[in-house]
This record gives structure tokens, sequence and C-alpha cells, in this order.
């Protein structure tokens, strides 16, 4: 149990029966009455921010988080799978679960799956990946004055702003993130 007089940026807990993650707190000693902690907290499954104040003395569960790696095997339409790297068990996901969190990540590659109490609620996709452009036009040297930048579609079937000298075939380094383009490979 924690208490919320002992809060920290980061920290998981369970408020209210929800799975929620401490994104700001401040300790309050107003001249007159009882100090209270100020929070702002994120629902980690539907992603919802709330503020909340809460006296230092109440306590809260701990919420355990699995982080597991696992490897991106392929999707069927409407499920996706992936295969535990020590256990090789697969699991199926659906496209609501997964969402738009694969949007960066080819097929064998490793992402970490994470969960609560064995519900999956979050795909965290690696940090960077390299991918080919497979599809974008034509870039003209010399016709912008600053950085321009044009679509390109890459092998997942993405599409990133990238530099007009970006061209078809080139391998880019992309940040998941953000979706954005960081450099040629």
């Amino acid at each position: 149990m924690i208490s919320a007089g002992d809060f920290k940026n980061g920290i998981t807990l369970e408020i209210d029966g929800n799975v929620c993650q401490i994104v700001e707190f401040q300790h309050v000693k107003p001249g007159k009455g009882a100090a209270f902690v100020r929070t702002k907290y994120k629902n980690i499954i539907t992603g919802s921010v709330l503020e909340k104040s809460f006296r230092p003395t109440e306590k809260f569960p701990q919420a355990r988080i699995e982080r597991v790696d696992m490897q991106y095997l392929y999707n069927d339409g409407d499920t996706f799978y992936f295969m535990d790297n020590e256990t090789f068990e697969q699991v199926g996901l659906t496209a609501d679960q997964v969402g738009d969190s694969l949007k960066f990540v080819k097929e064998n590659e490793t992402v970490k799956i994470c969960s609560h109490n064995g519900n999956v609620f979050a795909i965290e996709p690696p940090l960077f990946v390299e991918l080919e452009v497979i599809e974008t036009e034509p870039g003209f040297a010399g016709n912008t004055a600053q950085g321009a930048t044009k679509p390109a579609t890459v092998e997942t079937g993405a599409m990133v702003q990238v530099p007009l000298f970006v061209n078809q075939g080139d391998k880019l380094k992309i940040d998941t993130r953000t979706g954005e383009y960081l450099s040629r490979v």
C-alpha cells in the first residue's frame, strides 16, 4: 500500500478500481486547515487524465504491471499474433487492443506487451525502427529555402513526412513515439 504522502511521478497504483499512473503531484500545506496532496494522474487503460486532491494518510494498493517481450508474428485481418520469446507461447490480440501501436512495426520484430491482471492494455513498439520507403514523389534539389518535406509511405503502410532528398527505396530511421523521420540509414 502506498500512502498519498509518498506519491512520486511515474508510480502506478489502483485508484477507485482503475489502474492509474501519477503524472504530477504537489504537497500543499495551507495556512489554515490540514495538508493535502494535489495530484494529476492518468488512467492507463482509457488514457484519460484526472486531477484530484487526497489526504496524505490515504492509502492505495500498488498496481503490478507486467511487461513481456514478445515477437510480432503476423495478422490475419482482425487478430494480431504475438509469441513470447521465452516460453514460445502464442497470444492473439484483437485490432481494438492493438490500436495503431503497430503502424511502424514489421513482422518478426520484438515489442513489449503491457498487461495488468492478465488484461493487455498497451503494446510498446521499439523506440526507433528502420523502414524502407516504398512510395514517394521524386524531390528536386534547390526548390526550397528551408527544410521542406513531402509525404512518403514506408513498408508497413504508414505515412511519414520526409525531406525532399529522400527517394523511393531508401531506408529510414523513424521515431515510433512521434512518427518523425530521423535520418537515412
